[in-house]
């Protein structure tokens, strides 16, 4: 009988280590969020900028870029392990959407109970040679569509921090409508307005600020244009009144200096805010960019 009750409590004993075992394991995996902040991931710079905005100043709200702040558009992005384990300590994943993270479903396949924010929900998609035009933060109207789509996503993922979210989003969409207004009058009556971009990032602001694409020199980025694509392009050129072309400083203008030579066209640098630093400058970084992209092309288009 002794034996018996001898056995039983080791058993005993043996299982309450195990169940204690257990619960430190647990604990430890899950440091980050037992210290009661609510973090945000966001995927690549664009939307990290918008992010930033809305959550500026709101006490235990945290935000981190999960993508490196120089990676760019994701169009071929594959998700890392280091990208994995960031979005399991995660509250919610802000995304452009729109296609631009191919990834997208693997992330709420493998993440069931992570907020996944898409920030181009109902916003009217542009087609391209390649469907939908994913560049919509490119727009200052429709910035201010993600910016009211992130906040308000991101207030029913975290009631706590709902009003401080709506009323930074304000503040910042009051500084986008104040640009917009900007960029309006110093664009609005260039005498020319033909131009020809580097890649697809930009049919979203040529459409608000009425210019014409007349050639695209990548569809995509990394990808040179064939011969009869580059023969095709410098018949184009140079028809136009005044030839200029825009790169993005992001990527190898290879492909344009060969048009220049061919055309005398010039070359101007249009960035798409696509990379950029990840400190105190990314709250005006937006802004920053958008209007140094004004005067580039009111440079080039007098």
């Amino acid at each position: 009988m002794k034996k018996i009750l001898y056995l039983f409590t080791a058993i005993l004993l043996l299982s309450a280590t195990l169940l204690t075992g257990c619960g430190q394991n647990s604990t430890a995996d899950n440091d980050q969020k037992a210290d009661g902040k609510f973090r945000i991931v966001t995927s690549f710079y664009p939307v990290y900028i918008a992010t930033a905005n809305i959550t500026k100043g709101v006490d235990g709200v945290e935000v981190i870029n999960m993508t490196k702040p120089q990676t760019g558009c994701l169009h071929d992005y594959q998700l890392t392990t280091d990208d994995m384990k960031t979005l399991d300590q995660a509250d919610a994943f802000v995304a452009n959407g729109a296609g631009m993270e191919a990834f997208l479903d693997k992330v709420i396949n493998e993440h069931k109970n992570l907020k996944v924010i898409d920030a181009s929900k109902d916003i009217e998609l542009l087609q391209d040679e390649e469907g939908e035009n994913p560049h919509v933060w490119l727009s200052i109207a429709d910035a201010i569509r993600q910016v009211d789509n992130i906040a308000a996503q991101l207030a029913e993922a975290d009631p706590e921090h709902a009003a401080a979210y709506k009323a930074n989003a304000v503040a910042y969409t009051d500084k986008l409508k104040a640009l917009q207004a900007k960029l309006h009058a110093e664009l609005d009556a260039l005498p020319h307005r033909d131009i020809v971009t580097f890649h697809e990032a930009f049919p979203y602001f040529a459409k608000e600020f009425n210019l014409n694409i007349v050639k695209v020199i990548e569809r995509e980025p990394g990808t040179e244009p064939t011969p009869s694509e580059l023969q095709e392009t410098i018949e184009d050129v140079n028809k136009l009144p005044v030839k200029v072309l825009f790169t993005e400083p992001q990527y190898s203008p290879s492909a344009a200096e060969t048009i220049s030579r061919e055309t005398g066209a010039k070359i101007y640098s249009l960035d798409p805010v696509v990379t950029g630093e990840a400190n105190e400058t990314v709250l005006d970084a937006y802004i920053t960019t958008m209007e140094k992209n004004a005067a580039v092309l009111k440079e080039a288009l007098q």
